[in-house]
């Protein structure tokens, strides 16, 4: 037992610590001083005065050698090789102290000793250590210590590091570099590599050979078995892949580079033909990151639908964990795995009820209610809390904002802004709140300010080059973006960014189509915009937007028409999986062979 482990009991609780605490240093005075000790411990020559009970509490093994050993029972001096004196004297001061100095210098020599010793709390420490120090350049070698110890923790954190950040690894760690083809193959086949593009993929194989060409070029048709093939562009295949130098000349690449060929010609003269799940040529990875569309207004009524977006496949997948309350005109963000979903406004009633839903649980409850209600509300996180700004009340346009403290379940005010506005739109960015736009009850505004919440004050900063309501304003990269919305006359597919260091806006390419009311979100470094209003009709069509291109490109609609809904995404869900279409495929035709025919897929999910 360790002396940390006592009673959830408050007032115990603190006892326990402190009669841990003074008793720690009771007998490490003890030891220090050698009083009481009945036995010493030699390594490399250094003696270690100790106390049997002592060591054996802390350790299983330490309890065997004073207790079973025939050997040890009775000897006073106990020596024990394969380790040293300085990785000794650590395991005996934790022992003493719960307590240890671990560094970069020792950790390698430490957890292997504690892990020996089954000194099983400093074996926690240093697994502790060596994961808040996951780096491009060392997670392929912690992984692999994780596994050789059979430390799972610390094996399954840093391989989601590693299948996280693949991209800075293959380009800053020489680790990746020496792998032997086995490893190298095992990452780079993994469903949970994260890359936008089997483009990745393929150089990531060509810069593993480059390494050492003469000796590696034999292995590409094993490494081109780990690229999903099926997912590149037909150019791509052809001008890069197909006639690179290394796959030209191999005999053992001609089957492959003759079925990706026949997949990809018979996927360019089906345009609309689904994702073979089954194919490994086409079968998308699991994406690290899930965005949510939650809620809307559609056919003249709110709606509770909720849509999960899967990057990987470019499909939707309706959840069937929905809310029990339509809500429109709401808003949402992701903390700690969780999505809250705050006020808005069902077609009869504007809320300031919040609710959450547990993306890992898939359980909704109920959060602590606003002090106002607020529909066109705003919604942003800033340092672990939740701000609510503006809106209306089913009265009056507010100036109003307030803030949520998750761990107190608890909403208070905080500054007013400088301007009534509902309908605006807000983000987070360099530890400010921005919010632009809005309708003040008489006019579309292109005014704007931030939030400072060390001065909890509100600041006007350069207005937008048009007046919009309605629109979507997010964070991407170190820019505002606000798109579309609606200027009081018509819906609009214009866009500009706000620089905060020149404090100037500028024009960018427009949408393909107009809207207002609509998600937006940054997902795989893209600026997401979905469904909306587009002026005649609500809509489902879904487009994003490269800052790196200057260019929009539309991707997959939705399964619902709406417009009045909110997004959010969520990353590191450790069951993102159940939210990906390869699952919800998985799972309808489950259902179809269960049930036979069925009349609605799309009400069918994981």
């Amino acid at each position: 037992m360790e002396f940390e482990e006592y009673s959830e009991n408050t007032k115990g609780n603190e006892l326990g610590k402190r009669f841990s605490s003074q008793s720690c240093n009771v007998f490490d005075e003890l030891r220090r001083f050698q009083q009481l000790c009945d036995a010493v411990i030699k390594v490399e020559n250094e003696e270690f005065p100790i106390h049997r009970a002592i060591m054996s509490a802390s350790s299983p093994y330490f309890r065997a050698l004073f207790t079973n050993a025939l050997d040890a029972v009775d000897k006073r001096e106990i020596e024990i090789p394969g380790v040293t004196a300085e990785i000794m004297h650590i395991i005996i001061d934790y022992a003493y102290t719960r307590r240890a100095k671990i560094d970069k210098n020792n950790i390698e020599s430490l957890l292997p000793a504690a892990d020996q010793f089954l000194v099983h709390g400093l074996v926690r420490r240093c697994c502790d250590f060596l994961a808040r120090e996951l780096e491009p350049e060392n997670c392929i070698g912690i992984y692999k210590f994780a596994r050789t110890y059979f430390c799972l923790d610390l094996e399954r954190i840093a391989y989601r590091y590693l299948m996280h950040n693949i991209n800075d690894v293959m380009n800053g760690s020489a680790e990746y570099l020496n792998l032997d083809l086995t490893e190298v193959c095992e990452i780079l086949s993994s469903d949970d590599l994260n890359v936008n593009s089997e483009e990745i993929t393929f150089l990531a194989v060509l810069l593993w050979i480059d390494r050492d060409p003469t000796n590696r070029k034999s292995h590409i048709a094993d490494l081109l078995r780990t690229i999903r093939l099926g997912l590149l562009s037909t150019q791509y295949f052809v001008e890069h892949v197909k006639s690179h130098p290394f796959v030209m000349g191999n005999e053992q690449c001609k089957p492959i580079i003759i079925d990706t060929l026949k997949f990809l010609y018979d996927l360019d003269m089906v345009e609309e033909r689904d994702l073979d799940m089954a194919n490994p040529l086409a079968r998308p990875r699991i994406p690290h990151d899930v965005m949510f569309a939650v809620g809307g207004w559609t056919n003249r009524s709110p709606i509770c639908t909720v849509e999960t977006y899967d990057t990987r496949a470019d499909r939707w997948i309706i959840c069937s964990k929905n809310d029990d309350t339509p809500r429109a005109y709401h808003g949402t963000v992701t903390i700690d795995l969780k999505i809250y979903v705050i006020g808005g406004f069902d077609g009869v009633d504007c809320f300031n009820s919040v609710k959450c839903f547990d993306a890992v649980t898939k359980i909704w409850s109920e959060a602590g209610p606003m002090i106002s209600k607020r529909c066109y509300v705003s919604t942003t996180v800033l340092r672990g809390c939740i701000y609510a700004i503006g809106g209306f009340d089913g009265h009056v346009r507010l100036n109003t904002a307030e803030r949520y403290f998750p761990g107190r379940n608890q909403w208070m005010n905080i500054a007013p802004m400088n301007h009534q506005r509902s309908d605006a739109s807000a983000t987070t960015l360099h530890e400010k709140i921005y919010i632009c736009g809005g309708f003040n009850g008489e006019e579309c505004l292109n005014s704007t300010e931030y939030y400072d919440p060390y001065a909890n004050q509100w600041t006007c900063f350069a207005p937008m080059r048009s007046r919009r309501s309605g629109l979507g304003v997010k964070a991407y990269g170190d820019q505002i973006y606000a798109v579309g919305g609606f200027n009081g006359i018509s819906r609009m597919s214009t866009a500009e960014r706000y620089n905060p260091f020149t404090d100037r806006w500028e024009s960018i390419l427009a949408m393909y189509s107009p809207r207002s009311n609509f998600g937006v979100e940054v997902i795989d470094d893209m600026l997401f915009v979905i469904g909306g209003f587009d002026g005649v009709s609500t809509t489902q069509a879904v487009e994003c937007f490269d800052k790196k291109s200057n260019e929009w490109f539309d991707t997959t609609e939705m399964n619902a028409r709406r417009s009045a809904l909110s997004a959010c995404v969520i990353t590191g869900l450790p069951n993102t999986q159940d939210y990906t279409y390869k699952e919800y495929i998985a799972t309808k035709q489950t259902v179809q062979i269960q049930d036979g025919n069925i009349e609605n897929e799309s009400s069918f999910s994981f």
